[in-house]
């Protein structure tokens, strides 16, 4: 049962990605605007990119406990 909630995560996951990463959300980033001295369009699609991969981790990464009295 848990592998079934890891692939609804992943492939919820994918879906958030594919919207954030498509047309409409990322031209609200594409303006001459900098932030720290950066243009604000590489620095937002680096953030949204470091966002999924660490949400990317940790869906994969956590662990379901281990049921009582299995091993």
């Amino acid at each position: 049962m848990p592998d079934v909630l890891v692939t609804q995560r992943l492939v919820a996951l994918f879906g958030v990605a594919v919207a954030l990463l498509n047309f409409p959300l990322l031209a609200l980033w594409d303006h001459d605007s900098h932030w720290l001295g950066l243009p604000l369009f590489p620095v937002a699609l680096f953030a949204i990119w470091a966002l999924l991969i660490g949400l990317l981790a940790w869906v994969v990464e956590r662990s379901p406990e281990p049921a009582q009295g299995t091993r």
